[in-house]
């Protein structure tokens, strides 16, 4: 019996030991596989929240790129500026601090006041401040009030520039204009800069540190011409007060390539202290890009470039023309005009013999309303759209609007509306380009203001667009010459550039008021043109909103007030593009 008793003793006691072995080994498995979990399963996360704690991030910003002229002249640059910014929990006396900053900065008071008593740790005060008065306020050693360099757009021109450049906001954003619409070129990449930190946020010795540097924005080369563009802009400025005009447009364009060399709007604006009436008068919109008038007697060139290309008429097609035109029965009892179908000249006069010349250089509205009735609908229709009519010039600037061809079917004044420069809407810009396609020999290309770019990868030129014929060789220099007697004889002689031969058209149109839908009794005067004649280097399209210079509309036309003012900016570029006389 003694013996079966120690038996039992032992098997119990082997029991415990193989539990408490088991219990052992788990134990060992348990924490082999946590630290399996923790080193290898979930180490990235473990890394991450440790990276969270004592890793800052700060991201470093790309110096924007440079917008120069043809010239490589600075357009729009970037330099460095001193913002001011508190970290509330620092400042020890807030309402004295207050007052202080308020006087400095000319900041509301209580504005400030909500930025020092409120939780955060970071509030900016002002940005972009003035040099002088940021080292008066660095003078003060304020508690908690701190200094940060941000980048800052200057454009040295200013407001002869800006309908062109745009601008950028606070954080350097694109906004308008070419700042905008190159805004992911000019920007670049932002870089990092990983820094290990202690408990109390400050840098370990020693530490980790990663750098990712800032890859900086492009730089880019436009076509416009500085000096061409400051020219516009006086004359437009001098010819807004003489003419009493709400709106001076100027566009210049090289005919070869379609580049922009000048686009200018008058009024203006200042792109770096924009105030709130520049925005709710559109004041920052660039008309010459986005808004449309009805053209007038300026059309007439590509009127009769149609009918010349067709062969429906040539130079010396002869027409008896009165100074009214019925197309409507009983249309010209009364007021009637042409809204109703009654078509006139300008100025009265007896019936008499005209050639096609002679109606460009008269600026018959008779007699081109003939034309197009002979051209008729479809082939004027056809040449309209040939010439981008109604379409964008595709010009890289945003916002650009495409004009409008009224020719619905059934409107039976539109037809010959349109070839007289009604019943179309087009921009500035747009009567550049077809006047383009008329100086070069007939080709047509999109327009453009970029023509370089340099980044990381070097320098590149870029190429004129595709170019698409229009018309004729033989009908552009017909035209060409057609609108030089303008110049010479006609409607447009106080457009003559001494020294050049010069060919362009007068345009004397009614406003019309989209809002009100009915024409106001105010004009839009314009010119377009070019020089030299036979080898043409520059067109010119000036548009005169509304003057109310004398009193009547004789004193308010397009070879009255938009005439001179082109011929002052076509002498004056010619002369700076180094263009020799040829007369």
């Amino acid at each position: 019996m003694g013996t079966g008793k120690k038996k039992v003793v032992r098997h119990s006691t082997d029991i415990r030991l193989l539990s408490i072995a088991l219990l052992f080994v788990g134990s060992w498995v348990f924490v082999a596989y946590q630290l399996y979990q923790v080193q290898v399963v979930d180490a990235a996360d473990y890394r991450e929240a440790a990276d969270r704690q004592l890793i800052r991030v700060e991201e470093t910003a790309a110096t924007r790129g440079t917008i120069y002229d043809r010239e490589y002249r600075e357009l729009a640059i970037t330099s460095p500026s001193s913002s001011i910014y508190v970290n509330p929990g620092e400042v020890e006396d807030k309402a004295g601090t207050a007052s202080t900053l308020s006087a400095l900065l000319d900041i509301d008071i209580q504005v400030l006041r909500d930025k020092l008593y409120s939780d955060s740790s970071f509030q900016f005060v002002a940005r972009q401040v003035d040099e002088e008065i940021a080292a008066r306020v660095g003078a003060l050693s304020l508690p908690g009030v701190h200094f940060l360099t941000e980048p800052k757009r200057v454009y040295p021109y200013g407001p002869f520039t800006a309908h062109v450049i745009g601008f950028v906001n606070i954080d350097s954003q694109g906004i308008e204009g070419v700042e905008a619409f190159y805004d992911p070129l000019l920007t670049g990449t932002p870089g990092r800069v990983l820094a290990e930190r202690g408990a109390q946020g400050r840098l370990i010795p020693q530490g980790r540190t990663e750098i990712e540097p800032a890859v900086a924005g492009a730089d880019l080369v436009l076509s416009i011409d500085r000096e061409i563009q400051f020219l516009a802009y006086q004359e437009c400025i001098e010819t807004l007060v003489v003419a009493d005009a709400r709106q001076c447009t100027v566009v210049a364009m090289d005919p070869d390539t379609f580049e922009v060399l000048a686009l200018v709007v008058v009024p203006t604006f200042d792109p770096t202290n924009r105030t709130q009436d520049d925005i709710e008068s559109g004041r920052l919109s660039n008309a010459a890009v986005r808004s449309v008038y009805e053209p007038g007697s300026t059309q007439k060139a590509v009127t009769v470039a149609a009918a010349l290309d067709t062969g429906v008429v040539e130079w010396d097609t002869q027409y008896l023309v009165r100074d009214e035109l019925e197309i409507v029965e009983g249309s010209c009892e009364g007021d009637g005009d042409q809204d109703f179908g009654c078509y006139r000249d300008f100025s009265e006069h007896e019936p008499m013999v005209m050639t096609v010349g002679d109606c460009i250089r008269l600026s018959s509205n008779v007699c081109m309303v003939k034309i197009g009735t002979d051209l008729g609908e479809d082939r004027l229709r056809s040449y309209l759209e040939a010439f981008g009519y109604g379409q964008i010039t595709g010009l890289d600037f945003p916002g650009e609007v495409s004009g409008l061809v009224n020719l619905a079917h059934g409107c039976v004044t539109c037809p010959a509306s349109a070839t007289i420069g009604y019943s179309l809407a087009v921009t500035p810009l747009q009567m550049a380009s077809f006047y383009s396609v008329i100086a070069n020999g007939g080709i047509r290309r999109e327009a453009r203001l970029k023509i370089g770019l340099a980044d990381g990868d070097g320098w590149q030129e870029i190429e004129p667009n595709p170019a698409t014929r229009v018309i004729s060789e033989e009908t552009a220099r017909t035209v060409r010459l057609m609108l030089q007697s303008v110049v010479d004889f006609g409607t447009g002689t106080n457009a003559s550039v001494p020294g050049y031969t010069v060919a362009g058209k007068t345009g004397t149109a009614r406003r019309y008021d989209e809002d009100q839908g009915v024409y106001t009794q105010d004009y839009v005067a314009s010119f377009v043109g070019m020089a030299p004649v036979e080898n043409p280097r520059l067109i010119l399209a000036v548009v005169v909103d509304s003057p109310r210079v004398g009193s009547s509309v004789y004193d308010r036309t397009g070879g009255v007030i938009a005439a001179p003012l082109f011929a002052k900016v076509m002498e004056g570029s010619l002369h700076q593009m180094g263009v020799a006389p040829d007369a």
